[in-house]
This record gives C-alpha cells, sequence and structure tokens, in this order.
C-alpha cells in the first residue's frame, strides 16, 4: 500500500525575473512589474508530498519530523528573508521563476528520500498563482 504524506512551509522571499543579456524595455514588456529593478517579494507557501510505501513496523512513510527537518534545512533557513537572485546560489545564473524555485527545492530534497520513495513539490507564490512539480 502507497500512501502520501504532507508537509506544509513557508519562506518569505525577493526576487527578481530578468535575462541579464535583455536591457530594461525588453524585460519589462515579457515580465512586467515582476522585473522591477529594485526587486519584490513573495509569502511563498510550500507543500512537499512524499509517496511511498508503510513501513510495517513504524507505520510511517517517512518520519514527518525528518521531513520537517529536512525542509528546514533546505528551504526555510537558506531561502527564508533572502533576496534569491543576490544570496541564494543555485539562482546565481537561473531566473528565481516559480517554476525554478521548485525545481532547485525538489532537487535538494530528492536526494535526501530513500530511492523507492516519490516526491511532488507545490510551491504557491500567490494564493492564486502556484506550481508543481513531481521530477
Amino acid at each position: 500500500m502507497k500512501v502520501t504524506i504532507s508537509r506544509k512551509a513557508h519562506f518569505n522571499a525577493a526576487h527578481r525575473l530578468f535575462v541579464k543579456s535583455w536591457d530594461d524595455k525588453k524585460n519589462e514588456s515579457v515580465f512586467g512589474k515582476c522585473s522591477n529593478q529594485y526587486y519584490h517579494g513573495h509569502n511563498y507557501e510550500l507543500i512537499v508530498n512524499v509517496t511511498g510505501k508503510v513501513d510495517p513496523i513504524t507505520g510511517m512513510v517517512m518520519d514527518l519530523k525528518v521531513l520537517a527537518d529536512l525542509i528546514k534545512t533546505e528551504v526555510e533557513d537558506p531561502f527564508d528573508h533572502k533576496n534569491l537572485n543576490m544570496q541564494v546560489p543555485e539562482f546565481a545564473d537561473l531566473i528565481p521563476s516559480a517554476e525554478n524555485i521548485a525545481v532547485v527545492i525538489y532537487n535538494k530534497l530528492i536526494k535526501h528520500l530513500d530511492k523507492e520513495k516519490t516526491l511532488e513539490i507545490i510551491l504557491y507564490e500567490t494564493p492564486k498563482n502556484f506550481v508543481k512539480y513531481c521530477g
């Protein structure tokens, strides 16, 4: 039997969507106000889903405390109250769009899970805009 467990988390971060080789006018035409040269911020809501077999001894897919600690160490600590473009190495040459942030989070977490488990990341940039990534 496979079951999905979920853990919610959040972080606040600033970012700017822009292509370095484009001028401000082109960036504004593609990214709109998200290309503000002074950056802008979001209160990101994160849902991490881990699916796997229920261990017959523990009755768990995985210990939710372990998952919570991984999210804190791998996502909240390095992203919270940061300028993603300037302070998070993964975005030095990668536009920190919601899509790319979700992929980065996935890649940071998946390496800590047993191979038979699957991972899904749901990232809300706003209450109405969110992305989902499953690898």
